[in-house]
């Protein structure tokens, strides 16, 4: 069977019971996303970094698609969980890349005044695929050469 687009594991956790995201109903757009292994996420000080949380799932996609990554709707209210980027953009050239195999992670502040502790097997936020366009001027020739954060190192 061809691939055209999905999730797998990610090299490293092969042994962690890491699932693979599902939609919970046929007429979700995003795929739910669990957390790979229990972590904390303090409470908002000005100036300290997001904090990463690993999902231990890499996806698959066409040439002229990306993974949208979008926070839970309940994570704000109920935990005071914002994404530090707004909405995530995982390129299709991510997949397989050679700093970390193009495993996921959403990046997230925590904006209460408490710690608040993620649990393995957490669902922490949704992916969709989408479709891009480009301009038709459009002269992009660069390959990626890392993992999270890598496009313009």
């Amino acid at each position: 069977m061809e691939k055209i687009r999905g999730f797998e594991v990610a090299n490293g956790f092969e042994n962690c019971n890491i699932n693979l995201p599902i939609r919970k109903t046929k007429y979700s757009a995003g795929y739910d996303f669990e957390a790979a292994e229990d972590c904390v996420i303090p409470a908002f000080k000005s100036g300290q970094a997001p904090t990463l949380v690993k999902t231990g799932i890499k996806a698959y996609m066409q040439g002229d698609e990306y993974l949208k990554l979008c926070n839970r709707s309940s994570n704000p209210k109920k935990k005071g969980l914002v994404l530090a980027n707004g909405v995530g953009i995982v390129d299709s050239d991510y997949y397989g890349n050679p700093d970390n195999d193009g495993a996921i992670m959403f990046s997230f502040f925590n904006i209460k005044d408490e710690d608040i502790q993620i649990k393995k097997g957490e669902c922490i936020g949704q992916g969709i695929f989408e479709k891009y366009l480009k301009a038709d001027n459009d002269v992009a020739e660069g390959e990626r050469t890392g993992g999270f954060g890598s496009t313009n190192k």
